[in-house]
């Protein structure tokens, strides 16, 4: 069974998973839609300059992330029309391509579905204690950082 919300080790859990999770409830018979975002490991810096991500490495607070992936969950949930939300955020060592994140929502009318799925999402990047260091290459050799430091560089 998988939770509504938390982190998980990079291969124990995929979107089969929480897209199945959501269809077994009791209450899937009022959706009329599920939303979903699948955040990856993209292959190119976000600032440019010619840098190329090689890799991340994905760390968290563990107990703290859960806690806050929960509220989020639990708190959209409410809105009218959603039926349920769900964040999974993976841990580990990842490389381009691989999945980061599963945000699922489900509702009964699409209107409401995308809605709260961009504030999902939006709120689990800015909330939770989720940490990055990219391992990235370019014209000026290698470099590695955790992204909160990539200003000092």
């Amino acid at each position: 069974m998988v939770s509504r919300a938390g982190v998980h080790e990079k291969g124990s859990i995929n979107v089969n998973d929480v897209i199945d999770s959501i269809k077994r409830r009791d209450d899937f018979s009022s959706v009329g839609a599920i939303g979903l975002f699948i955040g990856v490991v993209r292959g190119e810096v976000s600032e440019g300059g010619g840098m190329k991500v090689e890799k991340l490495t994905l760390e968290t607070y563990e107990e703290k992330a859960d806690e806050v992936l929960g509220n989020i969950c639990d708190e959209l949930s409410h809105r009218s029309g959603v039926v349920d939300v769900q964040i999974h955020h993976l841990t580990g060592d990842f490389n381009v391509g691989d999945d980061l994140v599963y945000v699922a929502v489900a509702g009964s009318h699409r209107e409401q579905v995308f809605s709260v799925l961009q504030e999902a999402i939006e709120r689990y990047k800015s909330e939770a204690p989720i940490f990055k260091k990219e391992y990235v290459t370019g014209e000026r050799g290698s470099s590695e950082y955790w992204v909160s430091e990539k200003h000092l560089h």
